[in-house]
């Protein structure tokens, strides 16, 4: 499969859940993998991968509740949940050793995945990723009860729905004013649905908003971290969010991992400073900026 301007779409199924990918082609290349954060979705790459693309074999899924992906049903959605589905994608696509970029969320999904599977996994970069945030105060019971009053609150909840695909636009410049107006305008377009009646939504689930009150504890994550094998790539932005992987004396838990910060931008670093960001990349990798 050559190279191409466009991905392809494609599915793939996790845990009965049918699942959404792109792919960039490009498979004689080694291959490469990217993670979106929360309520991001697939195409929230597209600028990163046209320049990785040249280098690798890019598939970039859409996480299950997000994108184009379906939503689960029944259980929460946790960071186990979403490393068995990147496991089942890497192994039904035969992508080992793969080297994965992800941001956010992703970035916490990909960490785990590396510390499980040390072998599988060539280079890893990772962009604001979520690290260990302070625990949260009040018993098991506490969590637990606040957990299930949220999902009984979710249950009665409707997705907003904007008049138009403007107003979705509007919406999403508004929450990231680092974003040109054509990048936010790519962004609402694949990232929203149109209803029945006209109105607009966003693709993704509003249960993943919902509280864990049980997930991988910070000691297992630290674990995981530790077990890490290649080399980690960092990348904060400087008024981005706290608590990112490489804050907080995180950097110490990376058996080979260089922290990269970059000014003027916000959370999403790839999209706000996106050739600085792909400079960072492409030096770590190695390969033609």
């Amino acid at each position: 499969m050559s190279q191409r301007d466009n991905p392809t779409s494609h599915s793939y199924f996790s845990q009965r859940l049918r699942l959404h990918y792109l792919d960039w082609g490009n498979e004689d290349a080694a291959d490469m993998l990217l993670v979106h954060g929360i309520h991001d979705h697939c195409h929230s790459w597209d600028w990163l991968a046209q320049f990785l693309r040249r280098h690798y074999h890019v598939v970039a899924p859409d996480l299950r509740g997000h994108g184009d992906s379906e939503w689960t049903l029944g259980s929460s959605y946790a960071y186990l949940e979403y490393v068995q589905d990147i496991a089942q994608l890497v192994r039904q696509r035969r992508l080992t050793p793969v080297t994965m970029v992800a941001h956010s969320l992703g970035g916490t999904i990909a960490s785990i995945y590396a510390g499980a599977f040390p072998e599988a996994v060539k280079a890893l970069v990772i962009i604001e990723g979520v690290g260990i945030y302070p625990r949260r105060a009040g018993s098991p019971s506490d969590r637990l009860r606040g957990s299930i009053d949220a999902n009984h609150a979710f249950a009665g909840r409707s997705p907003r729905r904007y008049p138009t695909l403007e107003d979705a636009y509007q919406r999403m410049q508004d929450t990231n004013p680092h974003l040109s107006p054509e990048q936010a305008r790519h962004l609402t377009i694949h990232g929203s649905n149109q209803n029945e009646d006209g109105t607009f939504t966003w693709k993704f689930d509003n249960y993943t908003r919902a509280p864990r009150p049980y997930d991988i504890s910070d000691e297992d994550m630290v674990t995981l971290w530790q077990r890490i094998e290649c080399p980690v790539l960092i990348i904060n932005s400087r008024q981005g969010y706290p608590h990112r992987i490489g804050q907080n004396d995180s950097l110490r838990h990376f058996q080979n991992a260089t922290l990269r910060e970059i000014e003027d931008a916000g959370h999403w670093t790839h999209h706000d400073q996106i050739d600085a960001c792909a400079d960072a990349i492409a030096r770590f990798l190695g390969v033609p900026a």
